[in-house]
């Protein structure tokens, strides 16, 4: 019986990991008609009265380069250097953490398109733990420039607003490619709480932080930073 159950277990494991590197190469090529996260708001959505989701898949030649770099600037500044994990901001993080100093997250944006596009929402260990697997899966197969053209349509720029397409046509009645750095950097501006920090209504805080990105931006020297990609 034990045996057996072994068996059973094992063969269950094979079959998620090939599974999931299938997935994976998958979407190294094929455009995401939706998202793990996506879906679940969908989902939600149905039985609230929050609005459906808005989503449109964009190529990354059909991008803005200054959104591209502004949310490099805002979310992960060692993005083009690391492996999928920035170890420099999770020590900071923890260290701050330490010292009594508010929590922030060091989630890199690789590691943002493995949990969204993935996984789920939440704090548990195992949700942590698939994380990090879809991580290094996805530095290995796919290139930074994929990994970025993902980010770019898959994360939430305001509530149940998805990806680039969506977001700039909304706010700014625009392709996503014609945005300028200021509505690029209020954009990634709303990118640690799109619920929170609307770009219909940007606040003192997105205003500041929206400064502070267009300087980050300049200090990278532009968009031919993204040469680096």
């Amino acid at each position: 019986m034990i045996k057996k159950l072994y068996r059973w277990v094992l063969r269950l494991l094979v079959w998620a990991f090939v599974l999931s590197v299938a997935l994976v190469l998958l979407f190294r090529w094929v455009p995401l008609p939706y998202s793990s996260v996506m879906l679940q708001r969908q989902l939600e959505a149905i039985v609230t009265d929050e609005p459906w989701v808005e989503y449109e898949w964009v190529a990354y030649d059909q991008q803005s380069p200054q959104l591209a770099l502004a949310v490099i600037a805002s979310e992960d500044q060692r993005f083009v250097s690391h492996i999928g994990f920035d170890f420099e901001a999770i020590q900071d993080a923890l260290e701050e953490a330490r010292d009594g100093g508010r929590s922030r997250g060091a989630s890199t944006i690789t590691q943002q398109v493995a949990k969204n596009v993935f996984l789920w929402n939440g704090r548990s260990w195992i949700r942590k733990g698939l994380e990090a697997y879809f991580t290094v899966l996805i530095e290995l197969i796919w290139p930074k420039q994929r990994i970025l053209e993902v980010y770019l349509n898959i994360a939430e720029m305001g509530p149940n607003v998805f990806g680039s397409g969506a977001a700039s046509k909304k706010f700014f009645n625009k392709p996503p490619a014609k945005l300028t750095r200021s509505q690029a950097a209020l954009l990634a501006a709303s990118l640690p709480n799109p619920r929170r920090y609307r770009v219909d209504s940007p606040g003192p805080y997105m205003r500041s932080r929206q400064a502070w990105i267009q300087r980050q931006m300049r200090l990278f020297g532009g968009i031919g930073y993204l040469d680096k990609i």
